[in-house]
């Protein structure tokens, strides 16, 4: 049982775990799509692993473990989204989320929006795993998914808003209380919802979802950029001045997660011009995008480490006493190296002939892959134990 009215104890961050099941539920999904044909749809759905599920065989049985681990997690995001709902709907009435909205850990609120957006994520991937034939009405849905995004948008930059109108007039901002990253959310959050508008503008067979899928994603993702450079820029300002609060060391890696959705909205926004626009389309340009990405992310990803190595954090936070709700943000990066990994193997190697599917080759690459997943998993789990305070972990997870 998860634990409940927390009121003033409770804390938005813990949305990161809702939102750290459904990357999880994504990432497995990972493995059936890229890895298995899927003709006639640019995605695995419902007939295709229907058939492969007919054929029996190995590819079935790892195809079943996908889908259930897929289905279980998912449930687990839901799960974990209502409940967040719940509790933040009394946190709201407290002295406390008074304090929070004058302050600027305000911008935490950041992670709601974001969590919901990868909602609508994980219900797409849901109807189309397992629901028959949906791919057939699926142009009736990009529509939907137009409007459910935007709804998040509007959520998000209401948020934003209200913060930096805040921020703007009182100025109460203070580099030496902000010696992290955690104001990079809000770029998490925009850049999640410029990879969800993108989706219809790359799949859709109507330009004119092409063109608003395609043009909100640029909106939301300049969004994302201009808030980057400025939040980067006081992030190393301050760490450099006053080193970075062991608390939120994790913030140093939040930009893998950001880098993995900036590379996909590209990705999307190319496939949907080539799609919709009949523009000309380079494969060899994705293994120079994506390896720019993959590189900066595993940059930031031996920095982060190093630093959270000398400083305690990740033994302590990931299954130590010191565990908080911040601490569900350890799942993000290894979820979003992965997922990201699967595009560079796929659309960067093996659409360019670098390397062949299921080859050894192959394979080797995807081992450090999958170590990454299942330690995030473990990660992921021993967390959630403490917000259930089931009895077998140590302590529960603070806020």
């Amino acid at each position: 049982m998860l634990m409940k009215n927390l009121n003033s104890n409770y804390n938005p961050l813990y949305f990161l775990a809702a939102l750290g099941a459904g990357g999880l539920a994504v990432s497995f999904f990972m493995y059936p799509n890229f890895m298995l044909a899927h003709e006639g749809a640019p995605l695995l759905t419902f007939n295709h692993a229907y058939g492969i599920l007919q054929n029996g065989g190995i590819t079935a049985v790892l195809l079943s473990i996908a889908l259930l681990a897929i289905a279980l997690l998912s449930v687990l995001h839901f799960r974990l989204l209502f409940w967040n709902i719940s509790e933040y709907q009394k946190f709201k009435k407290t002295k406390a989320f008074k304090t929070l909205v004058n302050s600027p850990r305000e911008i935490s609120l950041m992670v709601i929006p974001l969590t919901l957006a990868m909602t609508i994520n994980v219900s797409f991937i849901l109807g189309a795993l397992f629901v028959p034939d949906l791919w057939s009405v699926v142009e009736y849905l990009f529509p939907l998914a137009l409007l459910a995004f935007s709804a998040v948008g509007i959520y998000a930059l209401k948020i934003l808003g209200t913060y930096f109108a805040r921020l703007l007039t009182q100025g109460n901002f203070k580099l030496i209380e902000n010696n992290n990253f955690t104001q990079m959310i809000a770029v998490f959050a925009l850049s999640m919802i410029a990879v969800g508008f993108a989706a219809p503008g790359a799949m859709s067979h109507h330009v004119e979802i092409n063109a608003i899928g395609i043009f909100l994603s640029i909106f939301f993702l300049s969004l994302a950029v201009i808030l980057a450079v400025m939040t980067l820029t006081l992030g190393f300002l301050s760490t450099l001045q006053h080193g970075i609060d062991k608390g939120t060391s994790v913030s140093l890696w939040i930009m893998i997660p950001i880098l993995t959705l900036v590379g996909i909205t590209v990705f999307r926004l190319t496939m949907g011009l080539h799609h919709g626009f009949e523009t000309s389309l380079s494969k060899p340009s994705f293994f120079i995008l994506m390896s720019i990405i993959i590189s900066l992310q595993i940059l930031f990803g031996m920095i982060g480490f190093k630093v959270m190595k000398k400083m305690g954090y990740i033994p302590d936070n990931s299954q130590g006493a010191d565990a908080n709700a911040g601490s569900f943000a350890l799942i993000c990066p290894g979820v979003a190296f992965f997922v990201f990994g699967m595009f560079f193997l796929t659309f960067g190697l093996v659409q360019n002939g670098l390397v062949t599917l299921m080859s050894p080759a192959f394979f080797a690459l995807l081992i450090p892959l999958v170590l990454v997943q299942l330690q995030t998993l473990r990660v992921f789990f021993r967390l959630i134990c403490k917000v259930t305070a089931c009895g077998t972990c140590k302590a529960p997870l603070s806020a």
